[in-house]
């Protein structure tokens, strides 16, 4: 079986998986022929991208706590109208290069559309018109990307992981329901009372367990499909 969850990097003996023409196939083939990623990161980064793509359209993506940035540029496949992203995390992975110099290989538009940025989550630039992603920021990671799209009245999209059970706000609802989940009901129920309205999706499980996906927007901003 080819478990999409499982940790093994993807290489270029991975390539006969792929061989359809369609865009998921490409971005997996240039993953595979860059050789560092586990398999669960393309196939987790991939369904939060097209989930986020189907509501949010256009704007600069800004990936924070990014990693090698496949989130940012898959962002950009999915949606052409969206300029550029800006890729920002506190080190650099020593093979990001290899996973961009992948895509641009496949894709030569997205060449001079990406920046990276090495520093702090708290100084990254954020504007109204960007979309805000993160995947798997880790516990209070999350509520600082959060915090950082509210205050640039910024579109948002998380997918959480690693709650901090000592310090998270569970709002005292984990009588009723797990330690995790209410931390993530109180992050839905603060997005709407900073006047967002809000989104809940889930990844599929067998990819990764910490599959729930919060998505944001402020209240007078239409989405995509107006509903």
């Amino acid at each position: 079986m080819f478990s999409r969850s499982a940790r093994g990097r993807l290489t270029d003996k991975d390539l006969g998986r792929f061989p359809d023409d369609t865009l998921f196939h490409g971005v997996a083939r240039a993953v595979c022929h860059a050789g560092c990623l586990p398999r669960k990161e393309l196939y987790e980064t991939w369904e939060m991208a097209r989930r986020v793509r189907r509501r949010f359209r256009g704007g600069r993506v800004v990936d924070l706590g990014a990693g090698h940035g496949l989130l940012a540029q898959v962002m950009l496949l999915l949606d052409g109208s969206s300029p550029d992203a800006v890729v920002v995390d506190t080190t650099v992975p020593a093979s990001r290069a290899k996973v961009h110099d992948a895509l641009v290989s496949a894709w030569p538009r997205l060449a001079g559309r990406v920046t990276f940025v090495v520093g702090a989550l708290e100084e990254a630039d954020i504007r109204d018109t960007d979309i805000v992603v993160s995947c798997h920021a880790c516990g209070a990671l999350t509520d600082l990307v959060l915090h950082r799209a509210v205050a640039a009245r910024a579109r948002v999209a998380v997918l959480p992981c690693c709650h901090d059970l000592d310090r998270g706000d569970t709002g005292r609802l984990s009588g009723w329901v797990d330690g995790p989940l209410a931390i993530d009901i109180q992050r839905a129920t603060r997005l709407t009372q900073q006047g967002y309205r809000i989104w809940t999706s889930a990844l599929p499980a067998e990819i990764t367990a910490k599959n729930r996906l919060l998505l944001g927007a402020p209240a007078q901003v239409a989405p995509v499909d107006g509903s």
